[in-house]
Order: structure tokens, then sequence, then C-alpha cells
């Protein structure tokens, strides 16, 4: 089964973006080439700052809500507790 992934993206101007996927790397090589969400588009390059894998779509997603509602302060600290979780792609 193929795993689903909730994630956080820091822009180049430092913004934070969240979505969701099930082919985390090649929703980072998309985003990076602009071909990604209309919102990164104009703050490339991106890079992964966290993530989490979820066995359903479903979980993915609610817990892609539940990350937007977050503050900006509320994701960084998410982010920084979550570092361990970081991965080189």
């Amino acid at each position: 089964m193929k795993e689903n992934y909730t994630y956080i993206l820091r822009c180049a101007d430092d913004t934070l973006y969240t979505g969701w996927t099930n082919d985390l790397d090649k929703r980072l090589a998309a985003h990076n080439k602009g071909e990604g969400a209309k919102y990164t588009k104009t703050r490339l390059p991106v890079e992964l700052a966290y993530y989490e894998a979820f066995a359903t779509k479903e979980e993915a997603m609610k817990r892609e809500y539940a990350i937007k509602q977050l503050t900006r302060k509320e994701k960084q600290k998410l982010i920084d507790q979550g570092s361990r979780r970081k991965r080189k792609l």
C-alpha cells in the first residue's frame, strides 16, 4: 500500500505552504520546477520543512486541513519539533 503524506514546504521568500500527496519526491520536484501549486510558483525554490506519513488519503487530507488552520508561529513550532522527520530529497 502506498503511503500518503502531509507536508510543509518553505519557499524562497520564507513563506510556508502546506499540502498532501502520495508521492512526496515527485511533488517536491514539481514545485521546484514551477509546476506545483499556483501559490508556490512565484516563490521558488522550495524545500521540504516537515512531513508526516498516513495510511489513507483521507487521513492525510484531514491533517493538511488541521495544519492550514495553524498560525505561522504554530507551524514553525511543528517544524522544529518534527525536524527529526526531515529527509533529503
